[in-house]
């Protein structure tokens, strides 16, 4: 096993080596990731003494201008107070509201926002993100829709190859399937499905918890493709190779998750994190369709060259139009068609090598 396996990897190295497209484009997708994981605490709307001292105010007495919130309910010194759970509205009707410093936040922003319109100045960032409008209580509602369509995707594609494997392909003894990387993209879907649910709740309201799960999530995403296509791009076959190659990246990615969950948040360690794996795993996958005579190599370019491009509206961040569409919302529509692509190669290379499995058993 090792005499292939590192023969395969001395002629990737090589391959890459001479490679001029692969290394520009490589460099483009760093800088893509190097912005779009980048997250600024500080922003200029945020440090805007007008808009600090209307939420301070609005923090003390509950209301910006004429509107009030519930929610900033105040004591006599002052405090913060809750209503008994009976008097509170039920689950379904809660979710699409705020507590006091969102709400706050929130209208200050939008009073401040049209102050800056009428003196013919752009919109800011506050805390970071750009100022969208609310629908049903959601806080970047194009990007919740887009990964919930990115959820939708993936979920067929799933389906459609499990579908393809157990009812249109030949099964072997046991009614198992030939393909040998069926259960590898079995969890990738799973992992898939979590990462696009925490990412439209995550957008939907943006807490910490939710900000942890939804980090956590790519994270786990991102290492186990790192790990998928190590395997699949060097066609590791053999259970114990597997397990060598994946117990130190599973031991790396879980560990990291642990440190960003209970330690901390470190934006800049786990941007560098996720450039690392996310470059390694697309050097693999770019050089395997570069030397393979996959008959459906063709999509691992397009859907690598097409995330490289979608990856251009991160680099060039502009303001939401209309408070609604801005330009990470547009990136996380582009993966909609990219994902469909993605598992049509899936089910294009479980058919390819059941095809040639089937042979060799004959």
């Amino acid at each position: 096993m090792s005499g292939p396996f590192f023969r395969t990897l001395l002629c990737v190295t090589i391959n890459c080596c001479c490679n001029q497209m692969l290394v520009q484009y490589v460099v483009a997708f760093l800088l893509g990731l190097l912005w779009s994981v980048l997250v600024v605490d500080a922003s200029l709307g945020d440090a805007d003494p007008r808009y600090r001292s209307c939420v301070t105010q609005c923090q003390e007495n509950g209301c910006v201008g004429q509107r009030c919130f519930p929610n900033c309910k105040f004591s006599s010194d002052g405090a913060l107070i809750d209503r008994p759970w009976y008097m509170q509205e039920p689950l379904y009707l809660q979710w699409k509201k705020w507590d006091c410093q969102g709400d706050c936040r929130y209208y200050c922003m939008v009073d401040r926002e049209k102050e800056r319109g009428l003196h013919s100045l752009g919109p800011v960032k506050y805390h970071g993100k750009w100022p969208f409008k609310r629908i049903y209580g959601m806080q970047e509602p194009a990007s919740v829709a887009f990964s919930a369509l990115n959820l939708a995707m993936h979920f067929h594609g799933w389906i459609s190859f499990f579908i393809l494997l157990h009812y249109k392909l030949p099964l072997k003894y046991g009614k198992k399937p030939y393909y040998e990387y069926a259960c590898l993209w079995h969890i990738y879907a799973l992992l898939s499905l979590n990462s696009w649910f925490w990412s439209a709740v995550f957008h939907s309201r943006d807490v910490d918890l939710t900000e942890k799960l939804d980090y956590s999530s790519a994270v786990l995403l991102i290492g186990y493709s790192l790990i998928l296509a190590i395997l699949r791009g060097f066609n590791v076959r053999d259970e114990a190779t597997r397990v060598m190659i994946s117990a130190p990246l599973i031991a790396f990615v879980v560990t990291h998750v642990m440190y960003i969950n209970f330690y901390t948040l470190d934006y800049g360690w786990n941007m560098m994190v996720c450039v690392m794996m996310g470059v390694t795993q697309l050097l693999t996958w770019l050089v395997w369709a570069s030397v393979s005579r996959h008959p459906s190599r063709w999509k691992v370019w397009l859907v690598v060259f097409g995330g490289a491009f979608a990856m251009l509206l991160e680099i060039y961040d502009f303001p939401p139009y209309q408070g609604l569409l801005d330009a990470h919302s547009l990136w996380h529509a582009t993966t909609i068609p990219l994902t469909y692509i993605w598992w049509s190669f899936i089910r294009d290379d479980a058919e390819f090598r059941t095809s040639n499995l089937v042979k060799k058993a004959k």
